[in-house]
């Protein structure tokens, strides 16, 4: 599942597809002759290949003949890749572009692009996909990489154990199903600025070679997309399509929806056969996959951490069987928000609440060292306490949380530029 090994397998596919194009080159040029017939001179060979005997030396002219020879394979070899690349692979297609006007100045015309034709590139493209991940889009370039994900959320998921924890677990083991039987549904709860946008974003970028623009993953933000309830019917009807395309078109789908506990109770309803148990046979939704992310429970998080820190003890000792109960039993007694009493709640169809921390001083300072980082600017460990002092801190006597979390650390460095 990892990436690591991504880039080596690329290029020892690459190596594959570039060995292929010259065999097919040679046989479309001629270069496969009939037994008994003498092939014929061609492109840089003709002027030079003399007939050479037995055990003789080569000569000068034969050595520049190959040399010649070599260079415009060369140049052949790096264009058929490019057109390639940008083919089946949708990188480099600029670069192609802008050489295409070169290729008719080339001194072997015998060599050109015609050889490979558009049956080679289907054929080449067919094989591509049956070891990668390809759909009829071109976009849905799944690429899960459960090991990458983990060790990015290790570096710059800070203060949220249990969050890293449960995500990885949970999408790791969903993947794995053969047969999952229904979509894997996360719940995101905490404060503002705790990391739960960070992680739904590191979630498809590790699910999909183009993260959040790729066709398979869909963001909803109920104030943007949803702001008013009189036309909730229209956003319902709307909802539905667009769900329904997206699994149709991928095997494997993404679905975000950010400020959830906003959402009117009539587009979770809509939401909810997308999501549920399905029968045996029934594949459609299988590989789905929706994340909500809401700020409701907020306040049962901060106060298991707050009681954490007044016994004395690591917030790293809170686990999942303290927590989620609690968790739980406050999205229930929020009678007057649809979230909390939707059926998603009701019929368990939510597999796990993920609760995320309040950020403490210590991670609010991590939090700038990755923005500087992020930006290519130098800082000092004084820089950093600079940035974490200008946020606010709750409770007041305390000044033990970051009431913004990290949210916007980002934009504070913009005061120590040069």
């Amino acid at each position: 599942h990892g990436r690591a090994g991504a880039a080596p397998s690329a290029m020892g596919l690459g190596r594959c597809l570039l060995l292929l194009l010259l065999l097919l080159l040679q046989g479309g040029s001629g270069g496969l002759s009939s037994p008994g017939t003498t092939p014929r001179p061609r492109g840089p060979w003709g002027e030079e290949q003399a007939p050479v005997p037995e055990g003789a030396p080569w000569g000068r002219a034969r050595y520049e003949a190959v040399k010649k020879h070599l260079g415009a394979v060369g140049a052949l070899s790096k264009q058929y890749w490019q057109y390639l690349a940008c083919k089946v692979w949708q990188e480099g297609c600029e670069e192609e572009k802008r050489e295409k006007e070169e290729r008719a100045l080339l001194p072997f015309p015998g060599w050109g692009f015609p050889l490979v034709g558009q049956d080679y590139l289907e054929i080449l493209s067919a094989w591509y996909c049956s070891f990668g991940k390809c759909c009829e889009t071109g976009d849905c370039r799944i690429v899960n990489n459960i090991t990458g994900l983990e060790a990015d959320l290790s570096r710059q998921l800070h203060g949220q154990h249990l969050a890293k924890a449960v995500v990885v677990r949970a999408v790791q083991g969903f993947l794995q199903s053969p047969q999952p039987h229904k979509a894997l549904v996360l719940s995101f709860h905490g404060w503002s600025g705790t990391g739960k946008n960070f992680v739904a974003r590191m979630v498809a970028s590790h699910l999909y070679r183009d993260g959040l623009k790729s066709d398979c993953v869909r963001v909803f933000i109920s104030l943007l997309h949803f702001p008013h309830h009189k036309y909730v019917d229209s956003y319902k009807a709307q909802l539905q399509r667009q769900i329904s395309e997206t699994v149709q078109r991928c095997r494997q789908s993404l679905f975000i929806f950010d400020e959830a506990e906003k959402l009117h109770s009539s587009l979770l309803d809509a939401i909810r056969p997308f999501m549920a148990h399905h029968n045996k046979g029934q594949a459609d939704h299988q590989r789905s996959i929706f994340l909500f992310l809401s700020n409701l429970g907020g306040n049962t998080i901060n106060e298991v951490a707050l009681d954490f820190w007044r016994a004395g003890r690591a917030r790293e000792e809170i686990s999942m069987e303290l927590l989620e109960p609690r968790l739980r039993l406050e999205l229930q007694e929020a009678a007057e928000n649809s979230y909390a009493h939707s059926l998603l709640l009701r019929e368990n169809l939510i597999d796990f609440l993920v609760p995320f921390l309040p950020l403490e001083y210590h991670h609010v300072k991590l939090c700038a060292r990755d923005a500087f980082l992020a930006r290519g600017l130098p800082y000092t460990e004084a820089t950093l306490d600079e940035v974490a002092q200008m946020m606010v801190f709750v409770p007041k006597e305390k000044k033990l949380f970051s009431a913004q979390g990290c949210k916007s650390v980002p934009q504070r460095i913009n005061y120590f530029l040069p």
